[in-house]
């Protein structure tokens, strides 16, 4: 379970850098009169997609924590 945790982790994480770089991709192209995605995500609409992503990623890393400190038990 662990070891599928971490994977998904990993898995969202890469997901919301590349959120990130398209919207760095898409304002760009909008300044130079282009886009990507036609009106359907903004550059702004894409950050947040990729901040709750990571969010959602520190919420299982922190889960994470929690189980590996409560296995080790009281110091």
């Amino acid at each position: 379970m662990a070891r599928m945790s971490r994977l998904l982790c990993t898995v969202l994480f890469l997901g919301a850098l590349v959120m990130v770089g398209l919207a760095i991709w898409e304002k760009l192209g909008n300044l130079i009169g282009y886009t990507l995605f036609r009106n359907t995500y903004t550059p702004g609409r894409l950050l947040e997609f990729s901040a709750v992503v990571v969010l959602f990623v520190i919420a299982l890393q922190l889960g994470e924590i929690g189980r590996s400190l409560d296995r080790k038990g009281p110091s």
